[in-house]
């Protein structure tokens, strides 16, 4: 594959008149081609069908850090102080679980379900302030929640920065977690029978190109990372390196995932936060690309 220095050409611009002040969270419902994401910073969930055009959005008193259908109907959102689920028709959410409730100043962010159904949930210090506002993040505080489909919490990580990509293998036997804040992804050994990771140890560390945010994982088992302030994907291989940087017409991209019938178009999100008059006007855009390789697919909450 050749994408370094071509693939600017390449993007697409999903929704021409759209742009997240906090894209993130992409989700690829293969059962009914859709794709879900969310605008943390505007409090709103969004949901697209490429195939006709359809859309429909929901927005909370909230961030919004996650949405993902569930395999008994509806939806599941991950709001700014916990989880709820969501009916499509209504726009009604109704509380589910708090996985991090001992930590008042946290807020949802990274959240992805597992091949087994389970939901796993990431938070760091809440870094938007009352009126949207972009704050720092001074302090470690986030942690790592595993979700059950009857609304059972276990905790495995504390100490976190900022929360960010959540990837399986492909034969279920790695889990790959990190911190923006050490800008390190972490791979793990993983019990899908359990759901219980283990054995910790880098995957990559810092890269010259941006800080690391969300990913994707392909079929060949390479893994597609948004790089914040970097203006790329970074395609890591198996084996931790280097593959291939994807330019992007984006300062902060920060989430990826493979979707549509063959699972080989890339959906990219995007911020504008903090990009007030650089002249971009695609910050914060949903963009999309067409790989030659296909995408692992995503599963439904099973609860």
């Amino acid at each position: 594959m050749k994408y370094q220095g071509e693939t600017m050409a390449n993007v697409k611009t999903v929704l021409p008149n759209l742009r997240c002040t906090l894209g993130e969270g992409p989700h690829w419902d293969a059962k009914d081609g859709v794709l879900y994401w969310v605008d943390i910073v505007g409090k709103t969930a969004f949901a697209l069908r490429p195939s006709d055009g359809a859309s429909r959005s929901w927005t909370f008193d909230q961030p919004v850090a996650a949405i993902v259908p569930r395999e008994n109907d509806g939806l599941l959102v991950a709001l700014a102080d916990g989880l709820a689920f969501l009916d499509a028709e209504s726009g009604e959410a109704t509380p589910f679980v708090a996985p991090d409730r001992d930590h008042a100043g946290n807020r949802s962010n990274e959240s992805r379900v597992d091949p087994a159904g389970r939901f796993w949930h990431g938070t760091m210090q809440n870094n938007i302030g009352p009126n949207g506002e972009d704050l720092p993040v001074t302090v470690s505080t986030g942690t790592l929640n595993r979700v059950g489909p009857d609304g059972e919490t276990t905790r495995f990580l504390s100490d976190i920065g900022i929360s960010n990509t959540l990837l399986w293998s492909a034969d279920g036997k790695k889990m790959f977690f990190g911190d923006t804040i050490k800008d390190t992804l972490n791979v793990y050994d993983y019990d899908m029978a359990t759901g219980v990771p283990s054995n910790p140890r880098v995957f990559f560390g810092p890269q010259d190109r941006g800080n690391m945010d969300g990913s994707a994982m392909d079929a060949d088992g390479y893994i597609w990372n948004a790089r914040w302030g970097g203006s790329c994907l970074i395609r890591f291989a198996p084996d931790g390196s280097v593959d291939q940087i994807i330019d992007l017409p984006v300062t902060q991209p920060t989430s990826c995932v493979f979707g549509g019938p063959d699972l080989k178009t890339l959906y990219i999100t995007s911020a504008s936060v903090g990009l007030d008059g650089n002249g971009n006007e695609l910050e914060g855009a949903l963009l999309s690309i067409r790989t030659d390789v296909a995408g692992q697919p995503c599963t439904r909450f099973a609860g």
